[in-house]
């Protein structure tokens, strides 16, 4: 497939927060230079850099693992991990902190997004002896899941999380968040969450590392519980990872 280049305009991108837990990693970690395959590895001040424009070939997917470099479990070195993506063909691979975050281009420009989790669930079986979730979106359907943020006026990307699902959410969804969130609310919580699409935006005032809500939603059958696909990514990782759809 033809690389697609595209002039793109002006990003400025503050430097990122402290993480929250949901995107596992430290702040050490979020300096972490976004790594190429190519053996031309490049710094992630190209992506974070306070202003920078770009002509780059535009990557088509992005990867979330679930459960990877968490508590010291599931530990993936980021090298391991794009050799993994890339044994399947894909190229312009790129990954972003250490709680498995991947941009890539698919070379199968007939595979559905679910087709190709399962092939990197596949491949990060058999060469790294792990089983994490993976959820895989279109940088189009990125896109859509940062047009379609119901909190704009949240300025602490440390306070905004979306919760990626791997397939669309059962029709009881909503009223099962809302009565989360109700839940939470007898406690004094102020958190609050809106189900968009395949995508659960979970707005945390006082922080999600001791959000209420957040552990309701955690808890048995709801859809961040462990064993579920649903994965969190604070909107500061959305959007780095947006940045990276352009410029892979």
């Amino acid at each position: 497939m033809a690389r697609r280049t595209r002039w793109w305009r002006v990003i400025r991108m503050a430097e990122p927060p402290a993480a929250s837990s949901a995107d596992a990693t430290t702040g050490s970690e979020l300096r972490e230079d976004v790594l190429r395959l190519d053996g031309r590895d490049k710094a992630a001040s190209s992506a974070s850099s306070k202003g920078a424009a770009y002509d780059a070939a535009v990557a088509t997917h992005v990867a979330l693992l679930r459960g990877i470099n968490v508590g010291g479990a599931g530990k993936v070195a980021m090298s391991d991990l794009r050799a993994a993506v890339a044994s399947l063909g894909h190229t312009d691979i790129a990954t972003y902190i250490q709680s498995g975050n991947v941009v890539f281009t698919t070379q199968d420009n007939d595979a559905g997004t679910l087709a190709l989790a399962a092939g990197l669930e596949r491949s990060i079986a058999e060469t790294l002896g792990l089983q994490p979730h993976v959820i895989v979106l279109s940088c189009d359907e990125l896109a859509q899941v940062v047009r379609g943020n119901p909190y704009p006026n949240e300025s602490n990307p440390r306070l905004l999380h979306a919760v990626f699902l791997g397939r669309d959410p059962e029709p009881d969804l909503e009223d099962r968040v809302a009565a989360a969130e109700r839940q939470a609310a007898t406690k004094g919580s102020r958190d609050s969450a809106r189900v968009v699409g395949r995508t659960i935006f979970l707005h945390t005032p006082d922080g999600f590392g001791r959000s209420e809500l957040a552990a309701l939603l955690a808890r048995n059958g709801g859809p961040m519980a462990v064993g579920t696909s649903g994965t969190a990514r604070n909107w500061a990782t959305v959007t780095r990872l947006l940045a990276l759809c352009a410029n892979s």
